[in-house]
């Protein structure tokens, strides 16, 4: 499967596993950027909008629930994904604003499919020009 090389910002608050994804995703041959906190992430964004972002849930200060429902008001064109190992399951957790979900552990080969389904969605919105295209094959929920 060909997936698209994406511009990442991996947010998560224990440092191993930020460095873990972002390597995973750089040898994937993504550019990849990184936050310890949610706060230092919309300074990242602000400075440079990525096309997906991984955020972990549960975070000390502005958790990633709050996180993502902040970007995806105020930066609707960035894909979501949520991630955590207190949440379990494929779908996306009721009340997480995401387009996808990613259980901590279940691993690489299913972090790399839901970013690959999340780059197939960008790539469409590219193709087609339009964000009502993507959202109905990847459907934000909130």
């Amino acid at each position: 499967m060909t997936t698209s090389i994406l511009n990442v910002l991996v947010v998560d608050d224990e440092n191993p596993i930020r460095t873990a994804l972002s390597q995973i995703l750089s040898r994937a041959g993504h550019r990849v950027r990184s936050s310890g906190c949610a706060l230092d992430a919309l300074w990242e964004i602000k400075s440079e909008a990525p096309d997906l972002l991984l955020s972990d849930l549960n975070m000390p200060g502005m958790s990633g629930f709050k996180l993502l429902s902040v970007v995806r008001e105020r930066f609707p064109a960035i894909q979501l994904i949520a991630m955590s190992g207190t949440c379990f399951g494929d779908g996306v957790p009721s009340g997480v604003c995401a387009d996808a979900f990613y259980e901590k552990g279940r691993g690489i080969n299913v972090l790399m499919q839901k970013v690959a389904d999340v780059a197939q969605g960008i790539a469409l919105t590219l193709t087609l020009g339009s964000t009502c295209h993507t959202i109905a094959v990847l459907p934000p929920y909130c």
